[in-house]
């Protein structure tokens, strides 16, 4: 049985904060280093274990009834100087934002740290390994429900669990993916950890179509084109990207270009259609 995502259970409050909070993740990743994010990912694993473990804490940062300005100040205070700049950054906006549940909170957090650390996948380009690897090793715990049951087994002391797995993985797994996985052993949740693979594989997917533009054009681009568009997108993203072409008729000229959830339309239709919404009724 497939594991829901996060965004699959929030709300529409949490939803909207989630997507803002992955935007800033997005340029973080894009303007920083592999190094930069590896330090990233963990502060906000830290930040993501404190409110587990103060859930009174969390349920104050999440609340709608104390003023955003309030929570910002209370997350600066405790997170100044045990964190870097780029997640106080990050907490901050969180915790400003609106949220349907204190659990929302917790959830975003775990999504942005999981995303900073394929971030810096996404630096060396081996995001594609690092999703084949969370998936391979999601099926191997599906076969073995016995190791699975013992990796998160919190009668165990985390660092015993963390062992265990390391030996797994040793020559095995990449850097990114084993700190992924050891983050998933080390959480208080129990979840199943070939359930929590198979989610990590699906993110990196989604970490990796960033870097992918879907372009529908109503007639075949040369060669020559397509490498000045793969330029231009580069520059525009700031991140190497690749193209999958498709050829449409229906936008009768220019280009449709969807990177990630981002589209860019330049297309006969698509000026056609904006021009018809702006005719009186």
């Amino acid at each position: 049985m497939a594991e829901s995502t996060p965004e699959s259970t929030m709300q529409s409050a949490s939803r909207e904060a989630l997507a803002e909070a992955v935007r800033r993740l997005d340029a973080h990743v894009d303007a920083s280093s592999g190094a930069d994010l590896a330090v990233l990912g963990d502060d906000l694993f830290g930040v993501q274990r404190l409110l587990q473990a103060e859930p009174a804490l969390r349920r104050h940062l999440a609340d709608p009834a104390v003023p955003a300005e309030a929570r910002t100040e209370l997350a600066r205070r405790l997170l100044d100087g045990k964190v870097g700049a780029a997640a106080l950054d990050l907490v901050s906006n969180l915790v400003a934002s609106r949220w349907s549940s204190s659990v929302d909170l917790g959830e975003a957090l775990e999504t942005l740290a999981r995303s900073a650390v394929l971030g810096v996948a996404e630096k060396d380009g081996s995001l594609d390994e690092v999703e084949d690897e969370l998936f391979r090793f999601g099926r191997v715990l599906d076969r073995e429900p016995q190791l699975s049951a013992l990796l998160v087994d919190r009668t165990t002391p985390a660092d015993k669990r963390a062992s265990l797995l390391a030996g797994l993985l040793r020559g095995k797994a990449s850097t990114v993916t084993a700190t992924l996985l050891e983050q998933a052993v080390r959480s208080p949740r129990a979840l199943a950890l070939d359930l929590v693979a198979g989610r990590l594989a699906e993110l990196a997917a989604a970490r990796r179509d960033r870097y992918v533009a879907h372009v529908r054009s109503a007639v075949a681009l040369s060669e020559q084109q397509e490498q000045r568009l793969t330029e231009s997108l580069g520059r525009l993203y700031g991140r190497p990207i690749s193209l999958q072409v498709e050829h449409d008729p229906e936008v009768l000229g220019g280009l449709v270009v969807q990177v990630g959830g981002e589209l860019i339309d330049g297309s006969v239709a698509g000026r056609l259609a904006a021009a018809r919404r702006g005719l009186p009724t």
